[in-house]
């Protein structure tokens, strides 16, 4: 792997701008974990697919122009989490993240249900306190299109205690994970794998949201312990 700066495009917060949603913590987390230098270049929505359109085709999701997306030190673009980090595992080995592991695949499965679940509450609550001004338009527009109401409805009618039912069941899962190997802190241990990013990510965002979102979180995960343990052991390369 070269040697030379890497660029990281993540989505701007309000001052002080920080990262918050879970995709470009996958790839900080990443970065950091490997000690790879890189540089954030921050973008509001607006920003992304002007900055984006003539380096990237769509993901295998159909996604046009998504973040994170980094620029390599040989100018190539390389956009959606998991493509950068097979790229970046391809190239820097070690300290290895255990990709073919199972367990990273079983994360990847309850992160997205938590994420799914809790969606009618994130989608109106990120707006209101973590976007700036330079988003908000956009969020409010596309969000309602994906959701097909706005995202106050949304919230009013599938958030609440439905919402936190539903997203109890993956969390209850993912503490099954932590718990099942007793040396702890990793969902491998004392060893850390991709899963422990994954999931990582998903306990940075819920904490930016607010400490009302993260204990409920905490709460409903029936051993809120393991998952802070989980969060320590990765904040060193949470900066």
């Amino acid at each position: 792997m070269s040697s030379g700066q890497y660029i990281l495009y993540d989505i701007a917060s309000r001052e002080p701008c920080s990262t918050w949603t879970p995709n470009p913590w996958k790839t900080r987390l990443l970065f950091n974990f490997k000690g790879i230098d890189f540089k954030t270049k921050w973008l509001h929505y607006p920003e992304i697919k002007p900055t984006l359109e003539s380096h990237v085709t769509p993901n295998e999701h159909g996604i046009p122009y998504s973040i994170p997306t980094i620029i390599t030190p040989d100018g190539e673009y390389i956009m959606d989490s998991r493509a950068i980090t097979e790229y970046v595992e391809s190239q820097r080995a070690q300290p290895s993240l255990h990709l073919d592991n199972n367990i990273v695949e079983e994360v990847e499965f309850l992160w997205a249900s938590y994420m799914g679940a809790i969606k009618p509450i994130f989608l109106n609550q990120v707006p209101k306190r973590i976007l700036p001004d330079e988003s908000l338009e956009y969020w409010y527009a596309t969000r309602k299109e994906m959701a097909g109401m706005p995202v106050e409805e949304l919230e009013e009618k599938k958030g609440g205690e439905s919402a936190w039912d539903e997203a109890e069941m993956a969390l209850r899962e993912v503490s099954a994970l932590l718990k099942k190997n007793k040396k702890g802190p990793f969902f491998l241990g004392d060893v850390v794998s991709y899963a422990d990013l994954v999931w990582g990510s998903v306990l940075l965002f819920s904490e930016r949201i607010g400490p009302d979102f993260f204990g409920e979180a905490l709460k409903r995960s029936g051993d809120g312990q393991s998952h802070l343990d989980l969060l320590n052991a990765i904040r060193p390369w949470s900066v």
